[in-house]
């Protein structure tokens, strides 16, 4: 849940780095991708990830492959943005197999997560 909240705050910790990719359209929109590394003293499911912004500059959609089960693809889709002292956070995570053309596999949904309250202090 750490780098599930902090991201994309985390991009601008020391050590990660990040490169623009091709553009990717997916549910009748243009979504900007970002291949980010990030060191190995982050706690994350792996060391390379892919991340989509919308055309508002929000997260979007998060790719990423699960190390410690055998690189098990991943994408995770965040929604229903809330802001919390200014901070926007996705407070819906849905997550689905990566399929090899890049897309989500449609079922089974592997994970739900919904957060109904944020606190910041």
């Amino acid at each position: 849940m750490w780098t599930y909240l902090n991201t994309p705050f985390l991009l601008a910790r020391t050590g990660v780095e990040s490169k623009e990719l091709e553009q990717w359209q997916e549910a009748g929109e243009t979504w900007r991708r970002l291949q980010v590394h990030f060191p190995v003293d982050i706690a994350t499911h792996s060391t390379e990830q892919t991340l989509y912004f919308d055309q508002k500059g929000l997260l979007r959609r998060h790719d990423y492959h699960v190390e410690i089960s055998g690189g098990i693809g991943a994408v995770h889709y965040v929604s229903d943005i809330k802001e919390v002292s200014g901070i926007v956070f996705p407070t819906k995570h849905r997550i689905f197999g990566l399929q090899p053309d890049g897309h989500a596999a449609p079922e089974p949904l592997v994970v739900s997560i919904d957060v109904d309250h944020i606190v910041l202090s």
